[in-house]
């Protein structure tokens, strides 16, 4: 499912107009960016969790010529399932 079907779905299930629920949909994903951009964590009771974690640095290898890179440290975004959306899946 891509961003449009998504939209769709949420029309459909909202009874909303496309436009509205696109709007709600970008609403939504600044607000979860923006809290993890703050180092907060999103918790969506049900459904999971979204935090950041921190990838540390690290020593890689150039595959074509074998040579030592220096990887940089990251801040990498993670997602937790919750009980239920596990549950929903098995």
């Amino acid at each position: 499912m891509n961003k449009s079907e998504l939209t769709d779905a949420i029309a459909d299930e909202a009874d909303i107009s496309k436009a509205s629920a696109a709007r709600a949909l970008d609403a939504a994903l600044n607000a979860i960016q923006g809290s993890l951009q703050n180092g907060e964590p999103v918790a969506l009771v049900g459904f999971g969790t979204f935090s950041v974690r921190e990838r540390g640095a690290r020593t890689g290898r150039n595959p074509r010529t074998g040579e030592e890179i220096e990887i940089a440290a990251a801040k990498l975004p993670a997602f937790k399932p919750g009980k239920a959306l596990k549950d929903a899946l098995n």
